[in-house]
């Protein structure tokens, strides 16, 4: 790897692509509802076509070994997704629990028309799991900053094939990552605290401009992270949980990651003194 001086990064970033904009927000849905019709700006032909090749082809047997092999199939595959539902599904919001029957599900596309989805891991270790066969529980969480609510999509592996067994929705408050979500929204819709919230320097990795296969190192400092600043989502985010949740750490890592485009990048934060500040920035 290379390894650069600031004020040589910043200038190649501003160059190949990185935003020196504001983050904005990228997502697209709306208040939480279960049972919703999909609206008409997720139509996208390339999206479409995707599912389209996912429904007429079979999923192979293998694809419940990984929960990720198995969401994007059920996330694409409505008659697959419709077997996978352990009927009647308890619905629960509010406190108040209903049960939806089989003809009542409507498809549930979760990120896949959005084109990307985050994740967020306590270490860098636990993100190792997301390859483990062995896991047989995990849980889908859809995070509404604009209303303030969790909605948790509860999956068990059932002789070995991946089940959707609850819907809960809980407040933001209630979910074991609360802090960091509180401090994640403000982090991304307010540019002086953002700045405010970057380490005294910010390691980076990212591709080499020079050499489509080589990635080169440095050091970002708040003067300079314009040139680096992502665009985060505001509104709605994703997450996983792999297996039982943990107790949570004084580490978090932000992980965005393309469907098809090959798009990654990892905002790693820490605790420091008390308070959340960003360490690490992998595009």
């Amino acid at each position: 790897m290379k390894r650069c001086q600031v004020a040589v990064l910043a200038t190649l970033l501003l160059g190949y692509g990185c935003t020196g904009k504001q983050p904005r927000t990228t997502a697209t849905e709306e208040a939480p509802q279960v049972l919703r019709v999909d609206s008409v700006d997720e139509d996208s032909a390339l999206v479409d076509e995707q599912e389209r090749l996912i429904t007429d082809t079979p999923m192979p047997r293998a694809a419940d070994e990984l929960f990720d092999d198995f969401l994007f199939n059920f996330s694409a595959n409505k008659q697959l997704q419709m077997e996978r539902i352990a009927y009647p599904l308890p619905v629960t919001r509010n406190g108040q629990t209903e049960y939806v029957e089989r003809g009542q599900w409507k498809m549930e596309h979760f990120f896949m028309r959005q084109g990307y989805y985050t994740l967020l891991f306590d270490s860098r270790q636990q993100m190792e799991v997301v390859k483990d066969t062995s896991v047989s529980r995990a849980l889908v969480e859809r995070i509404y900053f604009n209303t303030g609510a969790v909605q948790q999509y509860q999956f068990k592996r059932i002789n070995g094939a991946w089940m959707l067994m609850e819907v809960k929705t809980d407040p933001i408050t209630a979910n074991r990552n609360a802090s960091f979500l509180e401090f994640y929204h403000q982090f991304v819709t307010d540019s002086v605290f953002q700045v405010a919230s970057l380490n005294e320097s910010v390691a980076f990795e990212g591709p080499d401009p020079d050499d489509d296969f080589a990635q080169m190192e440095g050091v970002i400092t708040a003067d300079t992270w314009p040139a680096f600043a992502p665009e985060l989502p505001v509104r709605m985010i994703y997450n996983i949980v792999y297996g039982e949740p943990r107790k949570p750490t004084a580490e978090k890592i932000f992980v965005m990651r393309g469907i098809a485009n090959g798009l990654e990048q990892e905002l790693t934060f820490r605790l420091v003194d008390g308070q959340w500040k960003l360490v690490k920035f992998t595009a």
